[in-house]
């Protein structure tokens, strides 16, 4: 059925936001015409990469998540 079987997002996570964090992310969500979760999803792939490919990836603060 998939060419890669891998590719099958069957892994989940959660997540918890307040109030004010649940509105802007719902906001950003609206304005895209997408869902919350796909929302969710690319920010955190992107910021993951940004992360991994930046050349001072090792002296990442923690405390910056």
């Amino acid at each position: 059925m998939y060419p890669d079987p891998k590719r099958v997002r069957q892994h989940r996570h959660m997540l918890r936001l307040d109030d004010y964090e649940q509105a802007l992310v719902e906001s950003l969500a609206h304005y895209q015409g997408e869902p919350v979760a796909t929302i969710l999803r690319q920010l955190a792939l992107r910021q993951a990469a940004a992360i991994l490919a930046s050349d001072t990836g090792s002296s990442v603060s923690r405390s910056s998540f």
